[in-house]
């Protein structure tokens, strides 16, 4: 079986787990049964029989996602920060969580950690539009808290289900949440940022948070040399598709 199959394996036995915590979390809830749309009844009958498994759209899960209510966040939210840019991008930025600009705009990454963001970005030739931009976490916390692990756990099957939308060879997490959240690891921080980590086949380069850069901008360096990698493994791998396809 090559690769490709079993990564493809892999993704759907993952959402298949978490279709089954999420079905426990609503029967946590007290549901007790689910209407199913035939169209829904279709898919799942094709389920197992070889058909490509077709991959679910940003906005399907953002219509999904508007209307949660899996933490208490959604008590005080007014809106959900879902994510922006190239549905189709080949690099992601994933950062903790939404501010308070976040949370009225509806928008990842506003306000002066969204515009450090921009010149990172640019800095490495691209743009907002041409990468994918969105947060670990959907929607704020009251005052000036840390997300709760509760609260990411509640959001990261979103997270995942993105990831798998827009199909990324390469992510960018932003501060320690966004990597933690990933890479399932308790390391510090400051052993993970600055190399390439695996995930289900993506490289994904861990750099500071640009909130934190705000307060420390001597890590802008750090941060720098990070986006050098980056850029870099970018190029390259855009090089060899190209000469891959000729």
């Amino acid at each position: 079986m090559d690769k490709g199959n079993l990564v493809k394996q892999e993704l759907f036995a993952e959402a298949v787990e978490e279709i089954s915590r999420y079905f426990a979390f609503l029967s946590d809830m007290g549901c007790r049964g689910l209407d199913c749309s035939a169209g829904a009844l279709e898919i799942m009958e094709d389920w197992g029989h070889g058909k490509e498994i077709h991959a679910e759209t940003l906005g399907a899960i953002y219509s999904e996602l508007k209307s949660c209510r899996r933490c208490k966040l959604s008590e005080n939210r007014n809106h959900v920060v879902f994510g922006e840019g190239d549905p189709h991008a080949r690099l992601m930025f994933i950062g903790e969580g939404p501010g308070s600009e976040g949370n009225e705009t509806g928008r990842p990454f506003t306000g002066k950690a969204g515009e450090l963001l921009t010149k990172i970005i640019q800095a490495i030739e691209l743009t907002r539009e041409t990468v994918y931009i969105c947060n670990a976490v959907k929607c704020m916390p009251s005052g000036e808290r840390k997300f709760l692990p509760e609260e990411i756990s509640a959001c990261h099957v979103f997270l995942k289900r993105q990831i798998q939308a827009v199909k990324p060879d390469f992510i960018c997490t932003l501060g320690s949440v966004a990597a933690a959240a990933l890479l399932k690891t308790s390391r510090p921080f400051d052993l993970l940022r600055g190399r390439f980590h695996n995930y289900n086949g993506i490289q994904i380069m861990p750099t500071y948070h640009p909130a934190f850069l705000i307060d420390n901008p001597e890590k802008k360096r750090e941060v720098w040399e990070d986006m050098k990698q980056l850029m870099a493994a970018y190029k390259n791998s855009t090089s060899v598709h190209k000469r891959s396809n000729q």
